[in-house]
Formats: C-alpha cells, structure tokens, sequence
C-alpha cells in the first residue's frame, strides 16, 4: 500500500543481479510498479502506518490550504518500499496540484534541472527521488529556485558567457532519499519540513496486507495475514510482493484462500523464513557460523565463502541481518550473535569456549 516505485534502487546504487531478484529484496521491479499503481491510497487518510510523520504533514498541508499558500519544500527519508513516493503523491493530491517525477540520477547537468524547473506551472509538485545523486552544479542551482524560486541560465562560454535570471513559479519541491547523511547540509536547511520513515510493525502489516488483498479480490484471513506480516521485514512493499506469490501458491495448489498453513507453506517453497530471511541470508549466517565459528572474520573472506560479490553482502545482506540483531559489524570483522546461532538451530559457544573471540562480545 505505501511504497515507491519511481527509480530501480539495486540499479541506482549499483547493485544489480541478486538484489533485484531477491523475493524479498526492496527493489520495485516492473511487475512491483504495475500492481503497485494500482493499490496506491489516495490522501492521508488511506494511508497506513508513520502516524508521527502523518500528523505532521497533514498540519503543514491544512495550514498551506488555509493560506491559500504553496505547501513548504519536504524532505522524506528512510529505506526504499516505505513509502516515499506514494506521500509525494498525496501531497500533490491533498494541494490539488499536478506532479512531476524525476531523480537524482536523471539529473547530471544544471541545464537538465533547469529544464525542468523552467516548466513547472504555478503550485505544482517536483518529486525528486534518491536526491542524494544529483550532480553539484544542478545542487548548487537548486539552492536558489528553492528559496528565492529563480534561477541563473548561463548562456555562452568564457569571458563572454552571461547569467541570465529566470523567475520561477512557486512550486514545491519533495526530495526522497535513502542516504540523508549524503545531502550536504545547505541543500538538507531549505527544505522547510523533514520526515523519517520507520520501517512497519507487525500489526501495520497485517492492515496493508488486508488491504490490498481487498483490492486485489484475493480471500485472506486474520491468521494469513499475520504469518505474512512476520516476514515483510517491515516494509509494505516487500509484504504486497508475498501476498501475490502466496496467493498464486493458493489458487494452484489449494482452494484459493490464504491461511497461516497456506502462506507457510507458500512461502516455504520460495526460501523465506519466519522471520523473512530469504536464502541469501542464511548463507551468510551458515558461512559464518559453520565456516569460522561465528567469526570474527572479514567481509571479503565471508563473500568469497558465500559465493557472492563483496558489495552484494555489505549492501544486501548485511544490513537486515544487523537490524535483527543476528550479525555484528566490529572493527575485527563479522560476527554472529547467539540470535544467529539459535534461528540456525545451533547452539551458541559459551562464554568460556575461547577461540573465536565471541566471548568479548557477547554473554551473560
């Protein structure tokens, strides 16, 4: 229900192959774009999940109405398939204004930028996606339309080039980004309102999932729906990707409904654990448990054990493994937590073992 589609994010940060293909993988592809067009809430209201950053921006948003003002430039932040883009659009819905859709990465010259500035009408709404990846000159350009709403055109080369000044119409821009710490700090103060996006709970899940299981005429009870839930990795996106591979699972190898038996089983058959790791995952954790004790052991020496590229494991494995508390980065290298042990069926060293340095880490 509240995710993004705009831009390829494995594409965008390099990471094709296993982080595009992973069920379980953040990344929007096509077929994520089509079915997510079409489950996308409309306003405020429908959307689920981030109360704080709701609230918040429905008062700015009332307030810009009341005024009869264009609504103050807004910053999103937080992983990809929160929501992004989808707030961008119920900004330009809850102001009545048209919207355009760019990213960073489409953005390499001020000539670009100032292209498309130069066309917006009075009002409107410029989303900006992964605005961390827009070149300098365009950043640079973009600090004055966004607080004075003009620009500067140079025109010729030289000694003899011009600055030609272009008045713009007020406009408001929402610039999303994964990497908010990439966003130099003058371009981070003009924005005049600035949200994190938190990844779901388990309940806000379930909603969405019931949600657009209504929409998409699939039958789903409340035990379906939560086993779902638990292994969406708190991200909508990625819980609207299972429903769809559970519900084929259930229309060819059951009665049509989704229950807690019917998603296990599904989601047993695509390699997603209980609590959402996915194979790429695991191997990790079993390299790094069975390979070297639990480490510590370094990232190169653990991709070239998993059989994947270093990137791959630092980008796309790593950081949901540390969320959950199942991997450790230390300045010695990876180690996995006795809640990695455990999820593996194992038992974890005690503290007295000795050998591969876990003692100094962990337990009681």
């Amino acid at each position: 229900m509240n995710w993004d589609d705009t831009t390829d994010e494995s594409a965008a940060e390099g990471l094709a192959g296993p982080a595009a293909e992973r069920l379980v993988g953040s990344v929007a592809d096509r077929e994520d774009q089509a079915v997510e067009a079409a489950l996308r809430p409309k306003d405020l209201d429908e959307f689920i999940g981030q109360e704080k950053v709701r609230e918040q921006l429905d008062l700015v948003l009332r307030a810009a109405r009341a005024r009869g003002a264009t609504a103050d430039h807004v910053l999103l932040s937080g992983a990809p398939g929160l929501g992004k883009t989808t707030l961008s659009m119920i900004i330009a819905a809850e102001m009545g204004a048209p919207i355009r859709i760019t990213s960073g990465p489409a953005i390499q010259h001020a000539g670009d930028l100032a292209a498309i500035l130069s066309s917006l009408q009075e009002g409107e709404v410029l989303f900006l996606d992964e605005i961390h990846r827009m070149s300098r000159p365009a950043e640079e350009m973009l600090y004055m339309a966004m607080e004075d709403f003009r620009v500067d055109v140079i025109v010729g080369k030289g000694p003899g080039a011009t600055a030609i000044p272009l008045e713009l119409p007020p406009f408001t821009l929402v610039g999303a980004t994964t990497r908010a710490g990439l966003l130099p700090p003058p371009l981070r103060d003009r924005f005049g309102f600035t949200a994190h996006m938190e990844f779901y709970e388990p309940a806000e899940l379930d909603r969405v999932i019931h949600r657009s299981a209504g929409l998409l005429d699939v039958e789903i009870d409340a035990e379906g729906a939560a086993e779902i839930a638990g292994r969406s990795r708190g991200t909508p996106r990625i819980a609207n990707r299972l429903l769809r591979r559970v519900r084929d699972y259930a229309q060819v190898r059951a009665d049509g409904v989704i229950t807690r038996e019917i998603a296990g089983a599904a989601l047993k058959v695509y390699e997603v654990d209980a609590r959402g790791l996915d194979r790429l995952d695991r191997g990790v954790l079993d390299a790094l448990i069975k390979l070297f004790g639990g480490g510590p052991v370094g990232l190169s020496t653990l991709a070239v054990a998993v059989g994947e590229e270093r990137e791959t494991v630092e980008e796309v494995a790593e950081p949901f493994l540390v969320r959950e508390g199942l991997l450790a980065r230390t300045p010695r290298g990876r180690v996995a937590t006795p809640a990695a042990w455990t999820h593996l069926g194992l038992t974890p060293p005690s503290r007295s073992a000795g050998g591969n340095g876990q003692q100094d880490l962990f337990g009681a």
